[in-house]
């Protein structure tokens, strides 16, 4: 064998070599080293925010009961009254077809009665002379005052028509417009000179202003359909105002709606709670408000950080990675109860003594052994 042919050869050897420990090495995983935690004992209170507003227990909405044109208007928006306070004033505006009819059973009516009348003094006369019944004269006195009422009923509507009322019962004028409940006034959407239009049963009226008792409020909002079944009368809320910083107030729920309503694709449930008010602060009808539900409470439980879980990628089971020695570790499925979002409940599968994997995600292999998981 020559020496050339035995040098080549060792550079071959070396250069074999070489690349197997270059491979050695770059396949060979850094040992990683996790931390652990264990399993605490805890509480754990799961809630839920219902966002919506505040409204008046008792609001109400003055409609006149005649049509017409706003005259004056006594109170402003925010003023407090009191039930029989005078609201507004309304001018009659009648309408032409009816005060026409109106004017015409007048005429009709005189006419009627001018003739009875006449009627009734000749029978008085002859009656006087014996010469007709008592019967027929009683007749013709019933005619002429059935005819003088008459008269009186026609000249009353068209009073009424032109006016209003009539000047007999003028204290309870329909024009005037008084308050129904002792609050404050919310809102006058009406001005003066503005045409009105009297409540009906074809029509609700125009709103002359909207009064309301601000000192009994309650929450309304909605809940989701998820979450409305752990509701029940008589839970208390935490009502927070967006307008009010760093104030709370209790509120106790009173209502949940019997039929949720579709909204962007989730069923809601209307909710309503009595708010208890503070003296001390000042709410306004309307303003937008979140209340803070607890769905369900858990006292003394054993939990665990919602990060250590896992999940089995064909059974969807939770488990975790439990040191068995030093760097090796034993998958556990576990049981669990409710959670916070933070911490949830272990019902079964691990003891409060267990040391728990910490997952680290820094690096390509910690991915790795995830996805074989």
């Amino acid at each position: 064998m020559s020496t050339r042919f035995k040098i080549v050869l060792a550079i071959i050897v070396v250069a074999f070599i070489t690349i197997l420990i270059w491979f050695g090495k770059k396949n060979q995983k850094s040992v990683v080293e996790y931390e652990t935690s264990q399993a605490f004992t805890t509480t754990i209170v799961l809630k839920t925010v219902a966002t919506g507003k505040v409204i008046p227990i008792e609001e109400i909405n003055i409609v006149p009961q005649v049509s017409g044109i706003i005259q004056r208007i006594y109170v402003e928006e925010g003023a407090m009254v009191q039930k029989g306070d005078l609201i507004a004033s309304i001018k009659i505006v009648p309408n032409l077809q009816s005060l026409n009819a109106a004017q015409g059973r007048v005429i009709s009516s005189k006419l009627q009665y001018d003739n009875a009348k006449v009627v009734y003094e000749r029978q008085a006369k002859l009656y006087e002379s014996n010469v007709i019944s008592k019967e027929a004269f009683d007749t013709a006195k019933l005619n002429s005052d059935r005819a003088n009422q008459d008269l009186k009923n026609a000249k009353s509507d068209l009073e009424i028509i032109k006016e209003g009322s009539t000047k007999a019962m003028k204290r309870a004028s329909n024009t005037n417009i008084t308050a129904q409940i002792s609050g404050t006034v919310l809102e006058i959407p009406i001005k003066v000179g503005s045409q009105v239009i009297e409540s009906s049963t074809f029509n609700a009226g125009t709103t002359i202003a909207t009064l309301a008792d601000m000192d009994r409020m309650y929450f309304e909002g909605k809940v989701d359909e998820s979450e409305v079944g752990k509701l029940k009368n008589g839970t208390e809320l935490e009502v927070s105002i967006g307008a009010i910083e760093k104030q709370k107030f209790s509120a106790i729920l009173n209502f949940i709606a019997p039929k949720g309503n579709e909204e962007n694709g989730a069923v809601q449930f209307k909710i309503k709670a009595n708010i208890e008010l503070k003296d001390d602060v000042f709410i306004r009808a309307g303003y937008s408000a979140n209340a803070e539900i607890v769905l369900e409470e858990r006292k003394d439980i054993m939990a665990i950080k919602e990060s250590l879980l896992r999940f089995d990628k064909k059974t969807d089971m939770p488990y975790v990675d439990i040191e068995i020695s030093e760097g090796e570790y034993e998958k556990k499925e576990i049981e669990l109860g409710i959670s916070d979002g933070i911490n949830v409940e272990v019902l079964s599968g691990i003891t409060a003594e267990d040391k728990i994997k910490i997952w680290n995600k820094t690096s390509k292999e910690d991915y790795e052994d995830e996805d074989e998981d």
